[in-house]
């Protein structure tokens, strides 16, 4: 693999920052910088603003009205929005359940799905977590009966991200209770708006409603709503969390989060000094620098062998690991160059972090950064469940 970016990459890379200079508006760049929420309403414009380009689905076929960016593309566009200040598009429908329809869907659902993806008519959230299910998440209780036309559903998913926002979300169901846990699971697309649904938001220690808790009781879905074949669910899931995990590796974020980690370091003194000349700091920004330029090759690697629309394999787990471990490590690095001014319930650093008497820029996202991404290592299928994946295919044989 050539890892130096041709003449045609270099304009593209060209054209992507044009682009991002001309059509991301200022005031969400400096929200984004500084870590303040952008709501609905922000993630929306941004969602509109990419769409209206043609550049809001990298990854998706041009026969579903994406990109299909290739693996080089899709890095150095992420690259440069991370760069940017540039919001991260919700992945949920994107990223997640988009996939899937494409590969396993009915013609009807792509035609009526992915359409309304790409509007941002609709806005999806994810159902697979619950209380006694997330990394063991084949053991999901929530019940899917099915009655004539319909299926009656039951049961609660829990941690469901931005679930207050959306107006569907795609959810795994156990149709067969007495198969193998596996074995007896179905993929259902649920309106939210369905009587008997309600959601119950999770307030977090920082005091930010970012997840919740979904009950379902009696909820009827059209049996049309089912993706694929019914106790097939979690083959669908799988292919699905192959790119979650891809995508949760975030290079594009880390290598933002590193810079900004430097430029904190070099403003911020200690004894005398800027902490950048510390040399333990400095060697830990090396250690995590390095890691990041290693991963950001095995990145490109991964993703290329996805080019031809498959799903990735083991290498999707172990680009999960590393990278949520570096991205935390940076997170780390900056909530302590910014000392201080990283304390989280400072109520006028909370408002900013860029003016001059609060300390280096960033700093007041430096602890809710932290404390939020100790989650990465988590979701997506905890670290510990994914280096088992990857010692039983890469050292056991298993497949």
């Amino acid at each position: 693999m050539d890892l130096n970016y041709s003449v045609e990459e270099q304009a593209f890379r060209a054209e992507v920052q044009e682009f991002l200079a001309q059509k991301l508006p200022k005031e969400m760049s400096d929200a984004i910088r500084v870590g303040r929420e952008l709501g609905k309403e922000g993630h929306e414009k941004w969602h509109g603003i990419l769409n209206d380009q043609g550049w809001l689905a990298p990854n998706w076929p041009k026969e579903f009205g994406g990109c299909e960016w290739n693996a080089v593309q899709r890095h150095i566009f992420e690259e440069e929005c991370c760069r940017a200040n540039a919001p991260r598009i919700v992945p949920f429908g994107l990223a997640m359940l988009a996939p899937v329809l494409q590969k396993f869907g009915s013609k009807e659902q792509q035609d009526h799905y992915l359409p309304r993806i790409l509007s941002g008519e609709d806005w999806w959230c994810q159902g697979y977590s619950e209380p006694g299910a997330g990394s063991d998440l084949a053991s999901l209780k929530t019940r899917a009966v099915r009655e004539g036309d319909h299926y009656v559903v039951n049961g609660q998913k829990t941690w469901t991200t931005l679930g207050q926002y959306a107006n569907w979300i795609f959810c795994l169901v156990r149709t067969d209770p007495d198969a193998k846990q596996q074995s007896g699971i179905s993929f259902l697309l649920i309106d939210m708006d369905t009587p008997g649904i309600e959601v119950r938001p999770i307030i977090l220690l920082d005091g930010t409603h970012e997840v919740n808790e979904v009950w379902f009781t009696d909820v009827k879905v059209p049996v049309e709503n089912l993706v694929g074949e019914e106790n097939k669910g979690w083959t669908y899931a799988k292919y699905l969390l192959t790119h979650e995990r891809t995508n949760i590796a975030g290079v594009g974020f880390s290598s933002a989060g590193l810079e900004a980690v430097k430029r904190m370091a070099r403003s911020q003194m200690h004894r005398g000094r800027p902490l950048s000349e510390n040399p333990h700091f400095a060697a830990r920004v090396a250690r995590a620098e390095i890691d990041l330029m290693a991963m950001s090759t095995t990145n490109l690697r991964i993703i290329s062998r996805a080019a031809s629309g498959q799903a990735p394999g083991v290498e999707s787990s172990m680009l999960k690991v590393k990278g949520t471990e570096i991205r935390q490590e940076i997170n780390d690095l900056a909530r302590r160059a910014a000392g201080a001014y990283a304390m989280p319930f400072v109520s006028e650093a909370l408002e900013g972090g860029n003016e001059p008497d609060m300390g280096p820029e960033g700093s007041a996202a430096a602890a809710p950064q932290y404390f939020n991404n100790r989650k990465l290592s988590i979701f997506g299928g905890s670290n510990e469940v994914q280096k088992n994946i990857i010692a039983k295919v890469k050292l056991g044989g298993g497949a």
